[in-house]
């Protein structure tokens, strides 16, 4: 039986990212995925880092979101330097296409919109739009500029996180599928693996959609972190002469540049529970990024490729402690987990530590769905 500080369950970015900061406190820390490591929804992931909502459902988020935004710098540098690796990260900032008769108005709004959230999205003559983006197509109509945002190779970095991590002493220990929480009255006391005691002061379920799912036949986790599994497929092309030098997005599709030329295309949000492919859903993801940049329509197919998305009943993150003592949570980041690792690490590390966090993060708390009058407020 072995004992530790911390036990993450789940070791994508988000869990990942929790070991690296935690490690660096000196604590002892282990890692346990019943899959490959970094193989789920931030394998998936296109990497834009945007604190902008894509619906007002989401506005709760922008806060969380332009801190994690804004710790990113900091991050990037940490984990290059623990790593040795190179993380794709780039800041060349957004831009958001409008089209037909409404696009002025609809840019209109979305900047009124966004500068109520504190946001710094600006307006930007289309003209310069496309001096910017030579291969823009000519039907666009009006344009939104987004420049503190970026994007990050979300493989490379969550590979490089998770050696960082292992480069302060972290433990990752893939294929061992966590079968039980071990409890004594109120106090969490490790996890089961298989027929294993892993004893540890502290567990933190940051297994994405399957957190709900972890241990005790899913009835504990499941009241603190009811997630779902949400698909999105994706598309890689390689464009046969320039593709695009920021990430340029419009209702229908988005796409992200990578530093070796690829373009990626996404993105769907379907509730299903199974990484398949379909020609409806690539259809889709091809027709909008045409529509953005015909050019496109001759680029070379890399990949093709969907991830689960850990849904949440609010569509906002659950980060924070539960009523069971030492037992934390930190999943359901949605669409949102490659841009949240930074100030998730941040907030469970800070729980950890000090017992209180620097950020206001009540309002992602898992108590708001197994307490009934937090979840009546949240609603």
């Amino acid at each position: 039986m072995k004992s530790f500080d911390v036990a993450v369950v789940g070791a994508g970015v988000i869990g990942a990212s929790i070991a690296f900061e935690l490690a660096g406190a000196d604590l002892s820390v282990v890692v346990l995925d019943r899959d490959d490591p970094g193989k789920g929804a931030s394998w998936a992931a296109a990497g834009m880092l945007s604190p902008a909502p894509d619906t007002p459902r989401d506005a709760p988020l922008v806060p969380l979101a332009a801190r994690s935004l804004a710790l990113y710098p900091e991050f990037v540098a940490a984990v290059e330097e623990g790593s040795g690796e190179k993380t794709g990260y780039a800041r060349e900032g957004a831009l958001q296409i409008f089209f037909g008769d409404e696009a002025e108005t609809q840019l209109h709004d979305l900047l009124s919109y966004h500068h109520k959230l504190g946001l710094t999205t600006e307006p930007v003559p289309i003209h310069t739009a496309r001096v910017w983006e030579r291969l823009l197509t000519p039907e666009a109509q009006a344009a939104a500029w987004f420049p503190a945002e970026g994007s990050v190779d979300p493989r490379v970095l969550t590979s490089a996180v998770l050696e960082a991590a292992r480069n302060r002493g972290v433990e990752i220990h893939p294929h061992r599928r966590v079968t039980k929480l071990l409890l004594e009255g109120n106090e969490c006391q490790g996890v089961l693996v298989e027929n294993e005691k892993v004893c540890a002061a502290h567990v933190i379920v940051a297994a994405g959609c399957d957190s709900n799912e972890v241990a005790n036949g899913g009835d504990l986790l499941a009241r603190y972190a009811p997630t779902r599994p949400v698909r999105g497929q994706m598309v890689a092309l390689r464009p046969r002469a320039d593709g695009v030098a920021r990430i340029v997005r419009s209702e229908g599709a988005y796409l992200v540049p990578r530093k070796d030329g690829r373009v990626v295309a996404g993105s769907t949000i379907e509730e299903a529970g199974d990484k398949v492919v379909t020609a409806g859903g690539i259809r889709k993801i091809l027709d909008g990024a045409m529509e953005l940049v015909p050019d496109l329509a001759h680029a070379e197919v890399l990949e093709i490729w969907s991830g689960l998305r850990p849904g949440t009943p609010d569509d906002l993150p659950i980060i924070g402690p539960t009523e069971i003592d030492g037992l934390l949570v930190a999943t359901g980041h949605y669409r949102n987990g490659i841009l949240l690792a930074p100030v998730t690490a941040k907030l469970i590390a800070d729980l950890i530590l000090r017992r209180r966090t620097s950020f206001d993060a009540e309002r992602f708390s898992p108590l708001r769905f197994a307490t009934p009058h937090l979840r009546s407020r949240t609603a």
